[in-house]
């Protein structure tokens, strides 16, 4: 977020990517500037960051230019809980990190938490009565609002959340295997909606507060 509240990248990244980055004069830096309202943030996990050594013969890649790896394990253990996506491990303690730091490194801005959520597989063998038992999405959320409840109380500008997501749909290369909705939609029956009981209770939390 570097160019767009200040107008340049970082130098680390400058001294890794080079000549890839372009420059800003200092009127177009001033545009960027002065052209977002706020920071949205997408949330769904955390992870462990390793560095790694530049290979000489390797191809320069934005994939790489970072010199580190990504890795949910520690010594055998893993973050958290995993969901059905292989990068969403239950860390809610990082929402509240990435929000403490975007106050701190960026001089506390408006922020709205764009997308926060987690998934299961769609199980074709489970009744949609069954299908909508999902417990473990409300103790996802709910220790995601604890934390970030937590940020706001320190300081932090946050205006808003979204969660992700109201309905069931076509998630990236997963297609439709993995469910992220707080309402089940119904593939075989006419695209029918029902609400999970995770939607009913975030219903339910809205009107709390």
């Amino acid at each position: 977020m570097e160019p767009l509240t200040r107008g340049d990248y970082p130098k680390t990244m400058r001294a890794l990517a080079k000549s890839r980055l372009p420059t800003f004069s200092k009127s177009q830096a001033k545009l960027v500037i002065d052209s977002y309202d706020f920071i949205g943030l997408n949330y769904y996990s955390s992870s462990y960051i390793n560095g790694v050594s530049r290979q000489s013969n390797a191809k320069p890649s934005f994939l790489t230019d970072a010199l580190t790896n990504t890795s949910f394990e520690r010594n055998g253990r893993p973050l958290g809980l995993r969901a059905a996506s292989f990068w969403i491990y239950f860390y809610p303690k990082g929402l509240r990190d990435i929000v403490l730091y975007t106050k701190k490194k960026y001089n506390n801005p408006m922020i709205y938490i764009t997308e926060n959520g987690m998934n299961e597989f769609n199980d074709a063998t489970l009744s949609v009565e069954e299908s909508l038992l999902d417990i473990y999405r409300i103790d996802y959320y709910y220790r995601h609002f604890y934390y970030l409840r937590s940020a706001i109380k320190a300081g932090a500008n946050v205006k808003g959340f979204f969660a992700w997501s109201f309905l069931d749909c076509n998630e990236w290369f997963n297609g439709f295997t993995v469910r992220f909705g707080l309402t089940y939609v119904d593939y075989k029956d006419g695209l029918k909606r029902y609400s999970k009981f995770s939607g009913q209770w975030y219903k339910n939390f809205l009107k709390r507060n």
